[in-house]
């Protein structure tokens, strides 16, 4: 049975605000039952380990969807995600594919993570899927390769806009604005219009743009999770 890890944020508040913040839920809920259902074995880690938090605004209103619903309602999943293992302690070793769920918290714990970093460049050398949405791919700027380049470097690559961070107010809270350091570190940015699904492969990597973009992430995953091995 193929296995896929999903790496969550550990961070909980929005830099000096004192709002909180954490994973996004549909981030992870959508692509987790893509997966479960498609006969994956998905387990969860986090930065810290044990239970990682989630943004409370990413389960009101219209985020809370059908996917977010079923993950709570699943005593097996909420099981999983109260007991998410620590990422210094996750062997990447018969992983197909790496996955970072979106959400605030991201910015500030998975960029600076040298174990997150670690896992995705031998993941990566190991011939396995690495994806993101909207905030996940910050932790891709954790990874480098043995030749010294960042892994996104030379590659496309999507995630959360500036315009979309603008829109939020949190331009001026987050860390970074992450297409800018996305662009900094080589990698080709690309975008669709704010707040609809956007979603790109190059190779084994994939990225999506925003919390919208988390089915077509999963089911590009599933499609580069498809074809032969790396030699």
């Amino acid at each position: 049975m193929p296995r896929a890890l999903f790496v969550l944020t550990s961070h909980a508040r929005l830099g000096d605000s004192g709002k909180p913040t954490g994973f996004y839920w549909e981030e992870l809920a959508t692509p987790y039952w893509a997966l479960s259902d498609a006969g994956w074995t998905v387990e969860l880690a986090s930065i810290k380990g044990g239970e990682p938090p989630a943004d409370p605004a990413s389960a009101e209103g219209d985020a809370m969807n059908d996917d977010v619903r079923r993950f709570m309602a699943d005593d097996a999943a909420m099981n999983r995600l109260r007991h998410t293992a620590n990422v210094e302690d996750v062997a990447v070793s018969g992983c197909d594919i790496v996955f970072l769920p979106g959400g605030h918290g991201t910015m500030w714990d998975l960029p600076q993570s040298a174990p997150l970093g670690r896992l995705l460049a031998d993941a990566w050398q190991a011939g396995a899927v690495i994806g993101a949405v909207c905030h996940g791919p910050a932790g891709l700027l954790a990874a480098r390769l043995p030749d010294g380049q960042a892994l996104v470097a030379g590659r496309r690559v999507a995630g959360f806009t500036n315009s979309e961070e603008d829109a939020v107010g949190l331009s001026d809270v987050v860390p970074f604005l992450l297409a800018d350091r996305l662009t900094a570190a080589g990698a080709e940015h690309h975008r669709g219009p704010d707040w609809a699904p956007f979603a790109i492969a190059d190779g084994q990597l994939v990225t999506g743009q925003n919390p919208a973009s988390s089915a077509e992430v999963a089911r590009l995953m599933l499609e580069a999770g498809h074809r032969p091995a790396m030699p």
